[in-house]
């Protein structure tokens, strides 16, 4: 039986067709996988399906019945339930206090938390959902927040639950967990829709997988008969290299050293504690771990955007510790930063100006931008990278966000480097850009230019990098050449290994 209907779904955006002409069914009680290209259309459609978008064209049928959903209380009220990648939970609070806010359960006018407490104990036992109920969500781990959302929507009486990205920020072990908890929620008889760009995920929990590509369905297929490979073939619509070839090299000369780095935030509170890390040239340098144990404070501190409390950072022997970033990067730095809306584009203005942005004195005479030398300098990167775009004067903002990514990788990229600082550099992109990323990542390893990489991706850090160092808590607690998963899992965790 189709637990949901899409039926002819169109939904455009200005001149951008994001969902066109979409029919999809979804079975009661099975998980389903929505992959697809950045830009495929697959968040537009659950969010549609969520009442946080309204459709041009076509209808949505829950349970055989047509459906107007132009709310997501109305979503709710159908029984619906959505978990984003970023949680929307209220750190002070406790978990019962944000799994029941809205919804809460009352007596003699006052909420009642003995009740709540109940009920919530009650859900969690039901679906193996450990959570402390009196604990702050602000001192609970990654893995357990996201049980919070889980029983947020579980407490509203979701039968359907929409996970978007929910492994983005999870140890390989609270992967394994999460995935024990959707199977214990589709025994339980809920339906699961799964928006992953992960291949290796999708054929390990899903039932079924439905491929769009540019705003429309390829295939709906059995995850049992399909693979990786056909998979990725589909998405992209070509052959896609999924694991990197990496030449065996012998590194050179230290071009990025720190030494005994210290940072701290408000109140003194440690950030980053007695960093020591050293990158030379022609090599990859991983950093691993959990969102939030120090690597965005790092990357900063590097980039020049943070003021380091103690320690040096040195690069090619010269000290640049209380350098700008200005002048850091006119000594070779390059950054790819974590956050490419936040810190490494201008979302608004057009594409060549992205492109020479932070090198606008190499393409200025006598206090002007030489718009010609601009122009064949910003074709030939877009040309290069396989930027897919209408023209230079695109806005940066009308890209799909692999688009944006391979931009900030070919202006990072074409500077002549010395030293590559390389943070999430294939964060919410798809798999055919994520080979393109790597393929530039591997050219300058060739190249002796030295890289240091910090990823959340495991499979990214284990195939790229010549070192992997673990991070946790601001810490550095081990280094090696190679580590299997589980082994960095726990490290990043916090365990020590036996």
């Amino acid at each position: 039986m189709n637990i949901i209907e899409f039926k002819g779904i169109t939904k455009t955006f200005g001149s951008l067709t994001a969902n066109s002409n979409i029919d999809l069914q979804i079975k009661k009680g099975e998980i389903h996988c929505l992959l697809g290209e950045n830009g495929a259309g697959k968040t537009t459609l659950v969010n549609i399906l969520f009442g946080l978008y309204n459709q041009d064209k076509g209808e949505i049928f829950i349970a055989g019945k047509p459906c107007d959903i132009n709310t997501p209380h109305k979503a709710i009220e159908l029984g619906l339930g959505m978990i984003h990648q970023h949680f929307m939970l209220v750190d002070r609070l406790t978990t019962t206090e944000n799994i029941i806010a809205g919804e809460e359960p009352m007596k003699n006018g006052f909420v009642d938390m003995t009740r709540a407490k109940k009920q919530v104990r009650k859900i969690s036992d039901e679906y193996h959902l450990s959570v402390e109920p009196d604990a702050i969500v602000e001192n609970i781990s990654v893995g357990e927040q996201q049980r919070v959302e889980i029983l947020k929507v579980l407490y509203r009486k979701a039968k359907i639950l929409i996970f978007d990205e929910p492994t983005a920020v999870l140890t390989p072990q609270e992967v394994a967990s999460l995935f024990k908890i959707l199977n214990k929620l589709k025994a339980g008889g809920k339906t699961i829709i799964f928006i992953t760009h992960k291949l290796e995920e999708t054929m390990k929990i899903s039932d079924r997988v439905t491929v769009l590509r540019k705003g429309k369905v390829i295939d709906t297929v059995n995850t049992s008969n399909t693979s990786p490979k056909e998979l990725a073939k589909m998405m992209v619509g070509r052959e896609v290299l999924l694991r990197v070839e990496k030449e065996k090299k012998k590194s050179g000369e230290t071009v990025l050293e720190i030494r005994n780095v210290s940072l701290y935030g408000k109140h003194k509170r440690p950030l980053l504690q007695n960093i020591n890390i050293s990158v030379n040239q022609g090599e990859i340098v991983g950093i691993a771990g959990v969102a939030g144990n120090g690597q965005l404070e790092l990357e900063e501190t590097i980039a020049g955007l943070r003021k380091i409390q103690a320690g040096q950072i040195l690069l090619n022997g010269e000290d640049i510790t209380g350098k700008q970033t200005k002048e850091r990067r006119g000594k070779g730095l390059s950054h790819i930063p974590s956050d490419r809306l936040k810190r490494g584009l201008v979302p608004s203005s057009d594409l060549a100006k992205n492109i020479i942005l932070g090198n606008h004195n190499a393409f200025s005479k006598k206090g002007f931008l030489q718009r010609d030398k601009i122009k064949k300098y910003s074709k030939n990167i877009i040309e290069k990278f396989d930027i897919r775009c209408r023209s230079l004067q695109d806005n940066v903002d009308q890209l799909s966000g692999g688009n944006q990514q391979k931009l900030v990788i070919g202006r990072e990229l074409s500077t002549n480097p010395v030293f590559i600082l390389a943070a999430q550099p294939t964060r919410g992109v798809d798999v055919g850009a994520i080979e393109f990323i790597h393929q530039n990542l591997l050219e300058i390893r060739k190249k002796n230019k030295a890289v240091l990489l910090i990823s959340a991706e495991l499979e990214e850090l284990m195939s790229l990098a010549d070192r992997i160092l673990v991070i946790y808590e601001g810490r550095i607690v081990s280094e090696k050449k190679k580590y299997t998963r589980e082994e960095l899992g726990l490290l990043m965790a916090g365990e020590k290994l036996g």
